[in-house]
């Protein structure tokens, strides 16, 4: 089953966009925007979460309502930039587990190689959603996601702020089953690997690195 990605285009979530756009926000404001960016797109990501039957007191008497049922969630950021979202994240779902996986870009050959990957002991019962600020290549989503579905996971979302048009269409043909959420699809890659226009390296615009 192939999923369209999701583009999510709330006035909220552009405005935020083009502040983290801007060469002149600094880490501290480029920090918190990113984490509220993630709370936003994570209101969305959640939104087929079921539900179930519960009945309340209210101080006016009983009331039937909902709650959302069972299913466990889990974030996976993709270290390091991904660190960036975990807490608007965790904000909204505060239960919810988070595990890790490290990759970094060999420079010569642009491929993914992992360097570390710790995930909650019981992620197979969960809904995993991976986030990463950057769609670039689609490598590290491509073999994170891959990892990920080897520990047995069924239910995989994939979260991201900005994508390439080349990142986009290699993770949907790698992982058709994964649903792809973002809030800017931008217009190509360049020669270094870079999103163009993007937002230079979201790694090193959150933690001030250079």
């Amino acid at each position: 089953m192939s999923h369209t990605p999701f583009i999510m285009d709330h006035p909220l979530i552009q405005h935020k966009i083009s502040l983290l756009r801007d060469k002149n926000t600094g880490s501290k404001e480029f920090r918190e925007l990113i984490s509220e960016v993630a709370m936003l797109m994570c209101y969305e990501a959640t939104r087929d979460l079921p539900l179930k039957d519960v009945e309340i007191e209210t101080p006016i008497g009983m009331a039937k309502t909902k709650v959302i049922s069972g299913r466990k969630l889990a974030f996976v950021p993709i270290l390091r930039a991904g660190i960036g979202m975990v807490d608007g994240v965790l904000k909204l779902v505060p239960a919810a587990k988070v595990g890790h996986i490290g990759m970094y870009r060999d420079p010569e050959t642009l491929k993914p190689v992992d360097y570390y990957c710790k995930l909650p002991v019981d992620v197979s019962e969960r809904e995993v959603i991976v986030i990463d600020p950057m769609l670039a290549t689609g490598g590290s989503a491509v073999d994170a996601i891959g990892a990920i579905k080897d520990k047995g996971v069924k239910n995989i979302k994939f979260m991201c702020v900005i994508a390439a048009p080349e990142g986009l269409k290699a993770l949907s043909e790698a992982h058709p089953d994964v649903q792809i959420y973002c809030a800017a699809l931008d217009e190509k890659l360049n020669e270094h690997g870079y999103i163009v226009p993007g937002l230079g390296d979201a790694g090193d615009r959150i933690f001030g690195t250079k």
